[in-house]
């Protein structure tokens, strides 16, 4: 199964705000969202498992175990595109949980000419300690993929172990295209999160600073897909200091030298750019590409200040490619983010983005921060490294959610859904980030930036004064 089809679009109405430099906003009914239907499909095709030894497999949907299975691209193995799960007597199984499910569909047959054996499909609604049967054993004779079909009457949430019965490892199993439907937030955290179990900031080496490598995976200059296609916000230009504008190739920029940190980041994420091709590099460095005038922030410059180099675009939002990920890591792309707001409060507002993707969906998010003073782990500070990198006081985003389509621009209307929150930069914040969700054009009056500018006006007073209320 291609990637474009990796996932079927489950219905959900969503999208960004834009913004308007002078209009009256008038105050808005909250909205009230009935649960929306969802259609995940994993189809195995960014998985790698190349033995069939215990071990994790980590794809799109989230992490599986597999016992004595493998993922096979032989041509003996039977496919819906490139990869397939190949079992012998073993198992596989979700290391997470979804929520809301009422169907589950597994695509399944016989590998090769091996002999006919049995297979059953368990569920676990306490995250894996137990585990029932559910449905009958399936004996798998077929020699071309076959789809079975579990309704499921669980409530909350769920995750779910295919295990062979079969008493050798002579007849194996192909697995492809499990398709999990059901309705409401699905629940899955989706790629890698942005932020390690312990940030590095202790590290007292500096890396050599560098620049991006841009392959063929980093997003077009224009059009569809383009991490700017919305506007730039601020007007940033290369020569302006304090609004100097980057292309990272995978994401551009607005810089500001004399905080150290950039004004906001701009950014297209779908399911080619969270593929999780590459693991999350945590190769943090300075940018050599700023003017030879400007101050380069190193990978130690947050060191012992209890502060995290928190991302504005994710490393989770970049694993197509070790180029890609590398970006991710230039400290031009860092602000001093206190770290329950980053590890927590933030990271759950960046998988939740990703899981919009597994949903069929495509984001274009902006990203930034404002004002001077934060406290993180070791108190309040309003600049760190010598005074050369400011602390700021906020930290912000704004996402455009669409259903994975083509003509971007025309596609966004008055019923685009908006996701924009502000949140203060403090080790007290709240985990939930949804408490802290506002307008955009709450965010434009605090910056000054003009959001959305490649928008219709019309569209723009539209969706920029809707605060989002969906789950």
């Amino acid at each position: 199964m291609s990637i474009k089809n990796f996932i079927l679009y489950a219905g959900l109405a969503i999208g960004l705000a834009g913004c308007a430099k002078s209009t009256t906003e008038t105050a808005q009914d909250p909205v009230l969202s009935t649960p929306k239907s969802y259609k995940i499909t994993e189809d195995f095709e960014n998985a790698v498992k190349g033995a069939y030894a215990l071990g994790d497999a980590t794809m799109p949907t989230g992490t599986w175990s597999m016992d004595n299975a493998l993922i096979g691209n032989l041509a003996a193995d039977l496919k819906n595109g490139n990869k397939s799960v190949r079992m012998r007597s073993g198992k596989i199984s979700m290391n997470f949980d979804i929520e809301g499910l009422t169907m589950v569909y597994i695509s399944h047959g016989k590998y090769g000419t091996d002999p006919a054996s049995t297979w059953q499909l368990y569920v676990s609604a306490d995250g894996g300690t137990n585990y029932t049967a559910l449905g009958a054993q399936i004996t798998e004779t077929s020699t071309k993929l076959v789809t079975d079909s579990f309704k499921v009457s669980i409530p909350g949430k769920l995750r779910f172990r295919i295990t062979s019965a079969g008493s050798t490892d002579a007849a194996r199993i192909n697995l492809d295209d499990i398709i999990f439907k059901g309705s409401g937030d699905p629940g899955i955290v989706v790629g890698t999160p942005d932020t390690a179990p312990a940030d590095t900031v202790k590290t007292t080496t500096p890396e050599k600073p560098r620049t991006v490598v841009a392959g063929a995976d980093a997003q077009p200059m224009s059009g569809d897909n383009s991490n700017m296609i919305f506007g730039n916000p601020s007007n940033a230009t290369s020569a302006t200091a304090d609004n100097f504008y980057i292309d990272q190739k995978y994401y551009t920029e607005s810089y500001s030298n004399s905080r150290g940190t950039p004004n906001w980041v701009s950014w297209h994420l779908d399911a080619s750019t969270a593929s999780n091709a590459v693991k999350r590099l945590d190769n943090f460095a300075g940018f050599s590409g700023l003017p030879a005038s400007y101050y380069i922030v190193q990978n130690t410059s947050y060191s012992g200040t209890g502060f995290d180099r928190g991302h504005n675009c994710p490393s989770g939002d970049r694993t197509s490619s070790t180029n890609a990920n590398s970006a991710t890591f230039l400290m031009t792309n860092m602000i001093p983010q206190a770290p329950q707001n980053n590890q927590q409060t933030w990271e759950s507002l960046e998988s939740y983005l990703r899981a919009q993707v597994i949903l069929g969906n495509e984001v274009f998010i902006i990203m930034g921060s404002y004002g001077a003073g934060g406290v993180g782990s070791n108190g309040s500070a309003t600049t760190i490294n010598g005074g050369k990198v400011t602390v700021p006081s906020n930290v912000w985003k704004i996402a455009v959610i669409l259903p994975v389509g083509n003509g971007d621009l025309q596609r966004v209307d008055a019923n685009t859904r908006v996701i924009a929150v502000n949140t203060p930069n403090i080790n007290t914040i709240d985990k939930d980030w949804k408490k802290y969700r506002v307008t955009v054009r709450d965010i434009e009056k605090a910056t000054g930036y003009n959001f959305l500018s490649a928008l219709s006006q019309s569209v723009q007073d539209a969706v920029e004064t809707k605060k989002d209320t969906a789950n």
